[in-house]
């Protein structure tokens, strides 16, 4: 049963994103049914099940990589990515003006404020707070995540509806990855936990490395895909070192030199993917194998983007069987329960 279950798995493939109105009746549903139970366990309960149908949805990948987690981080780092994932939805998916977006993450910030002041779940809802913000409050209360950190990330958005440019690498992971990327590996390392209280700071190091390269990473998947969207998220002294002085990937004359600056970043990405795994050792012991298998599944993109044949106008994916086998196989039980029972 478990072999048919695995190979089930294998044919998952990514769901559609959802619409705004989607995203409105799954708040209106989940708030209702956490305002009616009597306890903040409950309530707690009900946001995380669709905080995980949220992450199942959006991210095969990190879905599989959390399943090996114990299931109360577990829940925790779920809580986490729906209160991540509804913020760049608004920037990227919604079809909102920017006005209109930059409203909406305003309107967020602010909620964000009141869940956080709210004390717990309960209230937070009473206070009309949505039910992925009162969900991700309760964990930043419990981790003793440093509140400026999401609003950090919301900054990172708010970049993203007015895009502006970076001069160099340092500019880039300053002032654009460290808000989108980096407090969100410090969110998920106050859950997962050190190996003890000396070594929490090697631990967000790690985090540090392993969200630079992820968003490089991902930076370098969607080049073409993010100029259409007035993003350019390549620094301009790489851009012009080639003899790039305005991007256009449409350009057949840029596009061996455009392949040389993602090549170069890729290997950036590389060293830092080497770097978060260097400080491994310095995570939870059961915590650890998720994180492994995070720099793992997701490093192998960036490989392929470095190895890839193709054009700047085709977007590298990783074959699902390719992920699976990125995981540890002594795990492999946890995943079929995973999906049966998500």
């Amino acid at each position: 049963m478990i072999q048919t279950l695995l190979s089930n798995i294998l044919n998952v493939r990514p769901r559609e994103a959802w619409s705004d109105a989607e995203w409105n009746r799954l708040e209106q549903r989940t708030h209702h049914l956490a305002v009616q139970t009597p306890s903040e366990t409950a309530a707690w309960d009900i946001i995380v099940r669709q905080a995980r149908r949220t992450l199942r949805t959006y991210s095969t990948s990190f879905f599989m990589v959390t399943r090996f987690l114990p299931p109360d981080k577990r829940a925790r780092v779920e809580a986490i990515y729906a209160a991540v994932r509804y913020p760049d939805e608004i920037v990227d998916t919604f079809a909102l003006t920017p006005e209109e977006r930059t409203a909406r993450l305003d309107r967020w910030a602010e909620d964000y404020e009141t869940a956080l002041g709210a004390r717990s779940i309960k209230t937070a809802l009473a206070a009309h707070a949505p039910c992925f913000l009162a969900g991700f409050t309760q964990v930043v209360r419990d981790a003793g995540i440093p509140s400026e950190h999401y609003r950090s990330f919301l900054m990172a958005m708010r970049q993203d509806v007015t895009p502006r440019v970076f001069s160099t690498m340092d500019d880039l992971i300053d002032h654009y990855v460290y808000g989108s990327a980096v407090v969100v590996g410090y969110f998920l390392t106050y859950v997962y936990g050190s190996n003890g209280s000396h070594d929490f700071e090697r631990a967000l190091t790690s985090a540090r490395h392993l969200g630079t390269a992820l968003q490089l990473t991902n930076f370098l998947r969607d080049v073409a895909e993010d100029q259409k969207r007035g993003r350019l998220y390549l620094p301009l002294d790489l851009l012009r070192e080639e003899g790039i002085n305005e991007l256009d990937t449409m350009n057949p004359g840029q596009q061996a030199a455009i392949h040389r600056v993602i090549g170069h970043m890729a290997n950036l990405a590389e060293d830092h993917y080497d770097q978060a795994l260097a400080d491994l050792d310095a995570f939870a012991p059961d915590s650890r194998t998720a994180v492994q298998a995070c720099i793992t599944v997701y490093r192998q993109l960036n490989t392929r983007i470095i190895a890839s044949p193709f054009g700047i106008q085709h977007r590298e994916r990783v074959p699902f069987r390719d992920k699976f086998r990125g995981l540890p196989t002594s795990k492999y039980w946890r995943l079929p329960f995973a999906y049966l029972s998500w």
